[in-house]
C-alpha cells in the first residue's frame, strides 16, 4: 500500500478522529506504544530495481483490540486504494478511507479521507491533494508540491491549507521511494531500515521519522481469497512493521505503528494499525491487478 504503505497514509484520518474523540487518547496511545529498540541503520542498495505492480485493493477495517476507558468500543471501516504507474512514468495513488469509531460514551465519530498523489519514478518530485472530514463537517484540505533540486535540496510549496514555502532535509524521502527502500532492504536480507518520510499529510508540514522492522520471508499461505491468484502464488512476502515518530522525537514512543505483509511487487495484506490503546485490522477483501504500459527501464 500506503505503509497505506502508502501508501503510508492509512492512519491520517484515524488520528483526526482520535483527536475529536478525546485529545488525551492520542497521548495515551503514544505512552502505551512500545518504543522501538535502537539498532544500526540498514544501508539499502538503492540502485536495485524494484518493480511495483499496478493494482486496486479494498481492505475491510475492524477493531482488533481495545484497552482503557477512553478507547473506542467498536470500529469499522473500509480502505479503497488504487496504485498505478511504472519506473518510466512515475506512480499515481488514489486512496479513500472511511472509518467509524464508537466511543465508550457519546455518538459514533465518522472520518472520511480522500487523497490523490503523483510521485515521479526517481522519487524526486511529489504532488499531493488530500481532503479529510469528521462527522460530515467542513473538510480540511491539503494541496501542494514537493521536489528535490539537482543539488539535493528538498523544497515544498503548499497551496492549502495555507500558502507556504519551506525546505526539508535532503535525506527525506517520499512514500513510494520509502516503499522501494523497504523492498530493497527485504530482498537484501536486512531487517532494519530508518528513513525520514514526507507524505503531505495533516497540515502538509510534518515529516515522520520511521523505523521499519522486516521479518524473514513468510512460508505459510495467505488466508484471504483475494490473494489466491497465480501472480502471487509463488511470490515472496515479508512481515513488515513501521513505527512513525514525530520529527526529533525518536526517543519517545511512536505516534502509531503500521504492520502488514508485503509482497515483493508492492501489494500488502493483513494490515494492523496500532495506536497503543487500540488496534485496527485491515483484511484484504478485493484485489485487482491493473494493466500498465510496457516500460523498458
Amino acid at each position: 500500500m500506503r505503509a497505506c504503505h502508502a501508501r503510508f497514509l492509512f492512519s491520517a484520518p484515524i488520528v483526526l478522529a482520535l483527536a475529536a474523540l478525546d485529545p488525551s487518547l492520542l497521548m495515551a496511545a503514544a505512552a502505551n506504544s512500545a518504543t522501538a529498540n535502537s539498532a544500526p541503520t540498514a544501508t539499502t542498495d538503492l540502485t536495485k530495481e524494484i518493480s511495483l505492480v499496478s493494482h486496486r485493493a479494498v481492505y475491510e477495517l475492524t477493531l482488533l483490540k481495545s484497552v482503557g476507558s477512553k478507547s473506542p468500543t467498536a470500529a469499522q471501516g473500509r480502505i479503497a486504494f488504487d496504485f498505478t504507474g511504472s519506473a518510466c512514468d512515475g506512480y499515481v495513488q488514489n486512496f479513500r478511507q472511511l472509518t467509524e469509531l464508537q466511543p465508550a460514551e457519546g455518538p459514533t465519530r465518522i472520518s472520511d479521507m480522500h487523497s490523490a498523489t503523483f510521485e515521479d519514478a526517481d522519487g524526486r518530485s511529489f504532488d499531493f491533494k488530500m481532503q479529510t472530514s469528521i462527522d460530515n463537517g467542513t473538510a480540511e484540505a491539503v494541496d501542494g508540491k514537493a521536489w528535490k533540486s539537482p543539488g539535493g535540496l528538498l523544497s515544498v510549496n503548499l497551496a492549502k491549507p495555507k500558502h507556504n514555502k519551506f525546505e526539508l532535509d535532503p535525506d527525506v524521502v517520499f512514500p513510494t521511494e520509502h516503499l522501494k527502500r523497504i523492498l530493497a532492504a527485504a530482498e537484501a536480507g536486512r531487517n532494519l531500515l530508518e528513513v525520514k518520510v514526507y507524505d503531505g499529510s495533516e497540515t502538509g508540514e510534518k515529516v515522520y521519522e520511521t523505523t521499519t522492522y522486516i521479518g524473514r520471508p513468510i512460508a505459510d499461505p495467505a488466508l484471504e481469497k483475494a490473494v489466491h491468484i497465480p501472480e502471487l502464488d509463488t511470490m515472496r512476502r515479508w512481515p513488515v512493521s513501521i513505527s512513525y515518530f514525530e520529527s526529533g522525537k525518536k526517543d519517545d514512543a511512536p505516534s502509531y505503528t503500521l504492520s502488514f505483509d508485503l509482497y515483493e511487487n508492492g501489494i500488502s495484506r493483513a494490515l494492523r494499525l496500532d495506536y497503543g490503546d487500540f488496534v485496527l485490522a485491515g483484511e484484504l477483501s478485493s484485489l485487482e491487478l491493473l494493466s500498465e504500459p510496457a516500460c523498458a527501464k
